[in-house]
């Protein structure tokens, strides 16, 4: 039986859609389609929809498409879109009844968390503006920037099987480092849902007034406004891969319609025609000229998925 249709369609209250091109679900604005394209309606139907499914069934998890390059090939399987999907936010109370911190689903945009954390007292959460994606991408790769990372904050999470089965898990449970959070040996691959955050009382217009100049200074060194997926290459141990880059003289390097940014050398953006094709080519240029020159194998932070053309 086709493992995507094993359910029974009339029980599930999310969306779907066959052959979504993922051109409209990823920042780089490419990327083949989707043999199937779920939009849960909530937690409860996710876990539904995904005990529906036959063992075998490939399973992508897609928040804003900020840290992921599709191929042009597509996707076989199934794809499911947490943004605007799980996308609650609420205060967590303790035991004594006052507010602790933030409760936030997977969807919810990493900004709109440390506008909520202001609005409500809260300082700690402001670095979460820079984050361009959702907070299921943020959990997954241990976004950071300003000199803080998202795990620092991060009490407890809410997470999801290949089974639906949802559990609850703490920081112990998980291998934390520069840029990853991944589960401990012996424990099967899950999904973030959701998580508990604790940030500290403070300012609420101090937070306001931080978030405000953080996002200036993004404005000023990004590329905002040109289809990009962020940083591409992790920083190396006691360097910065945008200065590596740079210094092998890649700014404005082209492959297609992709080009090294020419404001920020740690970012390729799509200058309008670029394929998948194009970005995978252009991001294995810079990984090779700046290990010729300068010795040092860049690890890239975007997750590549899909089918070669």
């Amino acid at each position: 039986m086709n493992r995507a249709l094993a359910f029974a369609p009339q029980r599930l209250r999310g969306v779907m859609k066959f052959n979504e091109p993922m051109s409209r679900h990823t920042s780089w604005r490419v990327g083949g389609p989707a043999e199937r394209f779920y939009i849960p309606a909530d937690i409860a139907d996710l876990a539904q929809f995904l005990q529906g499914l036959a063992a075998d069934e490939p399973v992508h998890f897609v928040g804003l498409g900020s840290n992921m390059l599709v191929r042009d090939g597509g996707v076989r399987g199934t794809v499911v879109a947490l943004h605007s999907a799980l996308n609650q936010i609420t205060l967590w109370h303790d035991q004594k009844g006052t507010a602790a911190g933030i409760y936030v689903e997977a969807g919810v945009a990493s900004p709109k968390v440390a506008r909520f954390s202001a609005l409500n007292g809260f300082e700690g959460a402001e670095f979460l503006a820079g984050i361009p994606g959702t907070v299921g991408g943020a959990l997954a790769m241990n976004a950071g920037c300003y000199g803080a990372e998202t795990w620092q904050f991060v009490t407890a999470v809410l997470t999801i099987d290949c089974f639906g089965e949802l559990r609850r898990r703490t920081p112990q449970d998980f291998d934390i480092g520069y840029r990853h959070a991944t589960l401990k040996a012996g424990i099967n691959g899950e999904w973030f849902v959701a998580a508990w955050f604790a940030f500290n009382r403070g300012d609420g217009a101090a937070s306001r007034k931080k978030i405000k100049e953080m996002l200036e200074k993004r404005v000023a060194s990004q590329p905002i406004g040109t289809p990009n997926a962020g940083s591409v290459f992790r920083n190396p141990p006691g360097d910065h891969a945008a200065r590596l880059i740079e210094a092998c003289g890649l700014k404005g390097e082209m492959s297609g319609g992709a080009m090294v940014s020419p404001r920020h050398a740690n970012f390729i953006v799509n200058t309008g025609s670029a394929t998948a094709a194009d970005i995978e080519g252009l991001i294995a240029r810079v990984k090779q000229t700046v290990k010729e020159r300068h010795g040092v194998d860049l690890v890239t932070e975007v997750r590549v998925i899909g089918e070669k053309v």
